[in-house]
Order: structure tokens, then sequence, then C-alpha cells
């Protein structure tokens, strides 16, 4: 694990100057199979030697008893040679055998995990053929409503995330959630894409709980876009085809283009065809964020959810992709997460999530014209931290 994640964030351990420190981490960490494989090895070398003994010193003695019996005329030459010739292979099948048995106690564990995981049935089946088709029968609309939810995480069953969260979105309008780091943004987007089940209420879409809609003909309808992105190790016009597999090249220029990422695509050496390398690492921050916006748009989504989309650019780059998701929010249902207050001013609901409940919703106006609401104390405090960046001295 230590090398695998020197490897991967080597331009960190390069920059800190850590090599010498993971290099002396990898080698406390080996201290002690250091010392197991030790004693397995002197174990293992006596056993082998032992071995070897008892299997020569047999020989010997068969050896030595056929010519007893060839010399006393109780047995041939002929039959003595195949006699042992029997035994020996012999011998070799059942040493064999016992040599591999550890193999097998590790196959039949490997075995058994592997069919544990094959044999474990998904509580959200993705394949699951029964349900309807949504947009099918009608057109999205991209009403989103969340009733009564309750939800914890299964792997923090103890910590609970809402009690009693309730949230509607209009058809194509935009709401933007705000609020403290963990108090539960992020897993609106995450029920909403149906990641997770509540444990009780409802999530529902265009007047229907979404676990009568078939899951894969549900996020067909939605675009995610991301903090941090993910691009695959492919070129760009690859990772922007990602959103619609069957899309023409048109096409994907055209969301390029919405996504204000044609000009530095074309700009690049091979145009569309660039590599982006593992990660989108040949991408700077915004350059991916635009590609991934570009992936949405091709989608087409009546619904877009927008998780902290522009908080780790900077002032130029979150302009050019904020006006791509203004672009794209048009006429889409919106849900928007954002820590960077500015940016959610025009949405047409803010809501402020707080102890896993909507504290508060309304527009910029109304939420800021309240001088107690926790929205004008969260923006007050911002713009206090803003400020206090702009007057350190340089």
């Amino acid at each position: 694990m230590i090398v695998g994640e020197a490897v991967s964030n080597i331009r960190t351990v390069a920059a800190f100057c850590a090599e010498s420190k993971v290099l002396n981490l990898y080698i406390r960490e080996l201290r002690v199979p250091k010392r197991k494989l030790l004693l397995r090895g002197q174990v293992a070398g006596i056993g082998y030697g032992a071995s070897q003994f008892f299997m020569y010193s047999s020989y010997a003695l068969a050896l030595w008893y056929a010519s007893t019996l060839v010399k006393a005329g109780h047995a041939s030459f002929g039959s003595t040679v195949k006699m042992l010739m029997v035994l020996i292979f012999a011998a070799f099948g059942v040493a064999e055998t016992v040599a591999m048995a550890p193999d097998f106690v590790k196959s039949s564990q490997s075995l058994a995990s592997i069919f544990h995981i094959l044999d474990r049935k998904t509580k959200i089946d993705p394949d699951n053929p029964v349900g309807e088709q949504l947009g099918q029968i009608q057109e999205v609309k991209g009403e989103i409503e969340l009733r009564h939810v309750v939800f914890n995480y299964p792997s923090r069953n103890e910590v609970p995330i809402f009690k009693d969260f309730n949230l509607r979105v209009q058809a194509g309008s935009s709401l933007a959630l705000v609020g403290a780091s963990g108090a539960g943004k992020s897993t609106v987007i995450s029920l909403i894409l149906r990641f997770y089940d509540p444990l009780s209420g409802r999530v529902i879409i265009d007047g229907k709980d979404i676990r009568r809609y078939r899951l894969r003909s549900l996020r067909k309808h939605m675009g995610l876009v991301q903090q941090d992105p993910a691009l695959f190790a492919t070129n760009i016009y690859d990772n922007i085809r990602y959103g619609k597999e069957d899309a023409t090249e048109s096409e994907i220029v055209e969301a390029a283009k919405i996504a204000n990422a044609h000009t530095f695509i074309s700009a690049l050496p091979k145009g569309y065809q660039t590599p982006v390398g593992e990660r989108g690492i040949q991408l700077s921050a915004g350059q991916k964020q635009r590609v991934a916006i570009a992936r949405a748009v091709l989608r087409k989504p009546a619904i877009l959810l927008l998780d902290e989309a522009t908080s780790s650019l900077d002032a130029q780059s979150e302009m050019l992709v904020q006006d791509a998701l203004n672009q794209i929010m048009l006429g889409r249902t919106t849900v928007m997460i954002a820590h960077r207050l500015s940016t959610v001013q025009n949405a047409d609901s803010i809501a402020v999530v707080q102890d896993g409940m909507v504290a508060e919703q309304g527009s910029h106006q109304d939420l800021i014209g309240t001088p107690a609401s926790i929205y004008a104390h969260l923006v007050h405090q911002q713009n206090h931290q803003e400020s206090s960046k702009h007057d350190e001295p340089r």
C-alpha cells in the first residue's frame, strides 16, 4: 500500500522531498514480514533437507534389500527393477500431492470468497427488467421531490444523515443546496441518482417513486458534473462520447462548444484526439471540468446535477465554467451544490441543509433579506473571509 500510494503521488513526494521518509516507512513495514519469512525459510529449509535425506535413504534401503533378494534367488532382476520403479513413481505422486495441500487450502478459501461475491444479491439491480421506462410514455419534466426521507450510509449505520428530509424542485427550475460540510448535500444527489435507497420515505420524480422506474432508464435522463470529474485514460473525443455512445462527431463538437471547451480543444496539437492521461492529468482543472460538462451536455439530460462543479477552480476558469453551466441549465431541472455562495445567487431557490433537514428555503433575496437567517450568516461569514484575504499584505 505504501509503495502504491508513493508511486501514484510521486509529485507530492518529490515536492516535499519525502523520498527518504517513504523509504523508511517501507523498510519499517517490511520488518514483521521479514522476521516471519526468515523463520519460515529456516523451517522450510530444514524440512526440505530432512525430506531429501529420507527419500534417498529409502532408495538406498530398497536397492540393498532388492540386491539381497536377487542374490538369495527369491526374485529376478527384472521384477525387482519393475517393483522399484513402481514404488518410486508412487512416492513422487504422493509427495507432490502433499506439497500442493497448502495451495488447495488457499484456493478453496479464495473460491469461497469469490462465490460469496457472485451469490450476493444487490439491493439496487441496474439490470432489473421489472419497472417502468422513464420517458417512454410521456416526456420527462424533471420535477423532483424528497418526501420524509430517513437515511444512513450502510457503512456508518450509527451516524444519521437525514432524519425527516423534505425537499422539492419544480420542473425546469434550479435549486442550490448550501450548508456546512457533512450536512448531507452530496447525499441528496446520490439519492436522486439512486446510488442508495432511503431507509424510509420516498424520492419522487414526475410524481412517481424512482424505485418504480428501471434504473438505467432513470439515469439516462440525468447529467452529473462533479467537483473532481473522472476522465478516462483515452482522448478527449472518447471522454465526451461517454455521455452518449451513439453520438455523431457534429454532436460532440456542438456539446464542446456549449461547454466552452471547443476553443481550447481545437488549439491542442491533436485536437479532439489529444490523450488526457490517467484521470485527465494532462489537462488543467478548468479544462477537465469543461470536458465533463460537455459529456453531460451531450446526453441532453432533463435533470442536471452539479456537485461543487466550480469550487476548485481559479477565477478565470470558474468564470468560463460558470458561463457553460448557465447555458446548459436553461430549461432543465438543476440541483447544484456549492460552497462558494456567489455562484448560487441566480438560482431560482436556495435550500440550507442543516442537521439532516432543510432549515431554510427561498430565493437569494428572500433569505439575505432576513438578517437572522442561516444563509445570511453564511454569506456574511464568507464575504468577511474573502475581504480578509484581499487585505492581507503581499
